[in-house]
């Protein structure tokens, strides 16, 4: 007699309906987030390159600010940092402080403002660590408490066959297939985003090092 995955995901223990339903539940999250984070970090990335262009345009750095100004306009990545970082230099640029404490304090500003902008890219990437750790765990818990219950059953037969243990076993094999779809892609999509998140991260630093550069210059000149 053969049985359909739902067919063996409602004879199977309330345990194991359990285990799946989490499983589930977990993949179905894993998936909004792989979404939602493809998006995000693809935007970061586009974003780096369309204001490294406007950087190096020659336009000044008062214009570069301003040009965050405009209405509908949304500042991520690098652009934040530059926003905090000649937002200060301006506020204490004129207080008569020595150029290297004026500098100290922009550079202050955008280690923040990196550390923020940090923080956004890896939002919810601890998750898919979880899910790509744990499910496999979870699904084998549910495998073992459907096979105990199925050898269980066995053991109140009078006749021990194939086809009377087969349904148990396949019940409970369900937690562990679903423990590796969850896993699986989980795990695949939390490399591939660190692997970008450090990629962007880098650019970031890179560019506060020469932005210091072009305010150096700035603060020094006659």
């Amino acid at each position: 007699m053969s049985y359909s995955v739902i067919e063996l995901f409602f004879n199977a223990s309330l345990i194991v309906q359990l285990v799946i339903f989490f499983l589930l539940l977990a993949s179905v999250i894993s998936w909004m987030i792989i979404f939602e984070r493809w998006i995000y970090l693809s935007r970061s990335k586009q974003e780096l390159i369309n204001f490294e262009d406007l950087f190096w345009s020659e336009i000044g750095l008062e214009a570069v600010f301003k040009h965050g100004e405009e209405e509908n306009h949304l500042a991520i990545g690098a652009e934040c940092i530059f926003r905090s970082g000649y937002q200060e230099y301006k506020n204490i640029k004129d207080q008569g402080l020595e150029p290297e404490t004026i500098l100290e304090g922009a550079e202050r500003a955008m280690r923040i403002s990196l550390s923020r902008e940090q923080s956004s890219l890896e939002k919810h990437l601890p998750f898919l660590a979880t899910v790509a750790s744990a499910s496999p765990y979870i699904g084998l818990f549910g495998t073992v408490w459907g096979i105990m219950n199925a050898f269980r059953g066995l053991a109140e037969t009078n006749q021990a066959t194939l086809s009377t243990v087969a349904p148990g076993i396949s019940e409970a094999l369900i937690a562990t297939a679903m423990g590796l779809f969850a896993a699986i892609p989980a795990l695949i999509a939390y490399n591939r985003y660190t692997t970008l998140v450090e990629a962007l991260v880098l650019n970031y630093e890179d560019f506060m090092d020469e932005f210091s550069i072009v305010l150096h210059r700035d603060v020094y000149k006659k």
